[in-house]
């Protein structure tokens, strides 16, 4: 079969629609969601895995004027009970497996949709396919039960995304609503910065609750592209999937290059890759040696940008732009502004450190946070209007490309001295037999705050934290050598990568004044 010459779909784990069966099913959705009492302005709640289903209750809220909330499906009762409290959403869809987490995490007067686990998800999973409970409506039933919506809402509100909590409670990004024109805009820069032709084939390996994969959906959609859904991500999975479907443009993280370049080169040297002309990364900081080893590997075809939930996509760079500046995360597209500041909100020089600041483009919505409307305003640059700041620190350089020093919230101040984590991982990540690490400031009584790094050792590695630390010390100056070096299975990562690096260092602040 010419997979290129097969209409557009979207397809997840032997589960797939058509366009025109998936646009029929989510008007039903709208539909259905007016008869429930839902109200254009308002939200209903997504707690799924990458499927279908997930995009197509997404498309049927906004098609109502009602917006979606996507929410991590790994949340425990407190963190569910916040979200969905927090968000006010009328009606919830839940997996089955999910259905007794989320029963007892429901708002009062919620309603709740079960969604049947597809066989292939849950085989990707690893769980065995649960029977459906027939305790709540179910989504194939209930959506049959309604005519499609036939007139859709003037202006598509955004879904609402929900912080993955790395340093703190999860809070609601709501973005104003857009119209088709501002639609179609962005739909063109989508096309035009990922460089992924119309009716293209993507591939999203990421999970649909973070902000980065969701936005890719939405855009992806508008834009008739063939969707590959990756229920969970397997690199080998990932190689296989783009020779399958002859994928053209892909977007993941950092941690799944890692895990990329971990599998052996006769396994990526089995599959035909040749079709993939564009890989986009953000999220994440990507070490340089990764992104170098992609590079050689792929060629350059690494996009990469920055920004945040709230703002987009501020900064852009090409392979070939990131060669020259080695480390960067890119410059300012389109409209979008970057600027660097001190302590007392006035712009530093070129080089010098400082707190990010971005103004996004003309085109992207402005934001709020649901309930908290003081947050927009703390994160504000009083002498900068339109700049806000997502918490990174970095500097310029003179051409105006943006590198990153760590997150302001993970800064470690020793004796007086700055110290960014993020440069100690760096270095840990060079060295033979570590696969993962987590570096972080824990109490000092002489210096205030010294460095505990969390090592997870590749298998087999004879690490001790004696070899770690003489390591360090001979890359770095000596009050960048962590104090304490702690040997982990695992470090506590979501499936896209983050890193939950709050559960790590709480321990060490219990009972203190303060916890960095």
């Amino acid at each position: 079969m010419d997979v290129a010459a097969t209409p557009p779909a979207i397809r997840c784990a032997g589960v797939e629609r058509s366009y025109p069966a998936f646009r029929q099913r989510a008007a039903r959705i709208a539909s259905g969601l007016r008869a429930l009492g839902v109200e254009p302005g308002e939200r209903i709640a997504i707690v799924l895995r990458n499927e279908p289903a997930h995009l197509e209750i997404a498309t049927g809220a906004a098609l109502l004027g009602a917006s979606a909330v996507p929410v991590n499906w790994h949340f425990r009762h407190d963190e569910l009970s916040h979200v969905l409290g927090d968000s006010d959403s009328k009606v919830v869809f839940a997996h089955t497996d999910l259905l007794p987490a989320v029963a007892a995490a429901l708002p009062g007067r919620a309603r709740l949709i079960e969604v049947p686990v597809p066989d292939g998800i849950a085989a990707a999973c690893g769980f065995p396919c649960p029977p459906v409970t027939g305790d709540h409506p179910l989504l194939d039933t209930w959506l049959a039960g309604h005519p499609p919506l036939t007139e859709a809402a003037a202006r598509r509100p955004s879904t609402v995304i929900y912080s993955s909590g790395t340093t703190g409670r999860p809070k609601g990004v709501l973005r104003d609503p857009v119209g088709e024109e501002q639609l179609a805009e962005s739909v063109a820069k989508f096309l035009e910065y990922f460089a992924v032709r119309p009716g293209g084939r993507t591939l999203i390996p990421a999970p649909l609750y973070h902000a980065s994969p969701s936005q890719h959906a939405v855009l992806a959609l508008a834009g008739g592209l063939d969707i590959t859904l990756m229920p969970r991500f397997d690199a080998e999975e990932f190689l296989r999937l783009v020779e399958r479907h002859r994928v053209e443009q892909a977007q993941l993280v950092p941690t799944m290059f890692v895990r990329l370049l971990r599998l052996p080169k006769e396994v990526r040297e089995r599959y035909d890759l040749s079709s993939l002309t564009s890989v986009v990364h953000a999220a994440a900081p990507c070490p340089p040696h990764v992104k170098h080893a992609m590079i050689d590997w792929l060629g350059p075809v690494l996009r990469e940008y920055y920004g945040g939930s709230e703002t987009g996509a501020v900064t852009w760079c090409d392979s070939q732009e990131w060669l020259a500046h080695p480390g960067t995360v890119g410059r300012a597209v389109e409209t979008s502004a970057v600027a660097v500041l001190g302590p007392d909100g006035a712009p530093l020089p070129t080089g010098r450190t400082g707190e990010v600041y971005l103004k996004p483009s003309d085109t992207w919505p402005q934001f709020t946070y649901l309930g908290d409307p003081a947050k927009r305003a703390a994160m504000e640059a009083e002498r900068l209007p339109g700049y806000v700041t997502i918490g990174d620190i970095g500097h310029l350089d003179a051409d105006g490309y943006l590198y990153l020093s760590d997150r302001r919230s993970d800064l470690v101040i020793s004796g007086g001295v700055n110290i960014y984590p993020a440069e100690i991982e760096g270095c840990l990540l060079g060295l033979d037999g570590v696969r993962d690490v987590a570096v972080f400031g824990i109490p000092d009584e002489e210096f205030g705050e010294s460095l505990a790094a969390h090592v997870q050792p590749e298998p087999g590695a004879a690490l001790t934290a004696e070899d770690v630390r003489a390591q360090v010390a001979d890359r770095l100056a000596s009050y960048k050598v962590p104090k304490v070096v702690v040997f982990e299975e695992s470090l506590p990562r979501d499936e896209s990568g983050k890193l939950f690096k709050r559960r790590l260092r709480e321990p060490y602040w219990a009972g203190r004044d303060r916890a960095i």
